[in-house]
């Protein structure tokens, strides 16, 4: 059994952390991890989407061809998620469609914590294209760019903190969603700090894929 998370930009080490939390969460799933060298170093709206379209869409088709079972795409824009799916014979998942359904099997309200505001719109309409407008308290920009995440963890993290907090007490919702593949490494330490469900969207691909 084998199932890939596609990382479409093409910062090797953010592809590391998302495997190690999708091996943790579904050891028996056997999931691999690619990286997209072709694409930029990250995804940060709409031009950087279109940009890793072309090799996003050419590892999806090696992924099919080498027999894998499933494909999670990392990144929270679900980018080129449609046109993955269309020339897919095995499931793909984007973590935004994965967490947004982990969050309305448990009927809760939320609302997503992102990084840059040039991704609010994207996030705003994927929502809604999925059919869980309904369930949006607000999706949120923490102004941390996705590197940041990796190059000032700490920083990034206290910003994420901050936004999340202000979630919690303004928005009216029972949970909140970590907005980008490269918060998946804070999931944890933002659990133990907050009284209220955190989703990720990475682990909650993991979990979702193989039932499919």
């Amino acid at each position: 059994m084998a199932h890939l998370i596609i990382n479409p930009n093409s910062t090797r080490s953010m592809t590391e952390a998302m495997l190690a939390v999708a091996q943790a969460t579904a050891p028996e799933a056997g999931f691999q991890g690619w990286t997209s060298t072709g694409a930029p170093p990250a995804i940060q709206g709409r031009e950087d989407g279109e940009a890793a379209t072309a090799p996003l869409l050419a590892l999806v088709d090696r992924a099919n061809a080498e027999g894998m079972q499933g494909i999670v795409i990392g990144c929270f824009d679900d980018t080129a998620l449609e046109q993955a799916v269309a020339r897919s014979a095995v499931p793909v998942l984007g973590i935004c469609q994965a967490a947004c359904h982990m969050a309305a099997l448990r009927g809760w309200r939320f609302s997503v914590v992102t990084t840059l505001a040039v991704s609010v719109p994207i996030l705003e309409e994927n929502i809604a294209r999925y059919g869980f407008a309904p369930l949006l308290g607000r999706v949120r920009a923490s102004d941390v760019p996705v590197l940041a995440l990796e190059d000032d963890p700490d920083a990034a993290g206290a910003r994420i903190a901050a936004e999340l907090d202000r979630a919690r007490a303004e928005d009216g919702i029972d949970a909140v969603i970590l907005g980008c593949a490269g918060m998946a490494k804070l999931t944890a330490d933002l659990r133990r700090r907050f009284a209220l469900p955190i989703l990720d969207g990475v682990e909650s691909a993991a979990r979702l894929l193989p039932a499919l």
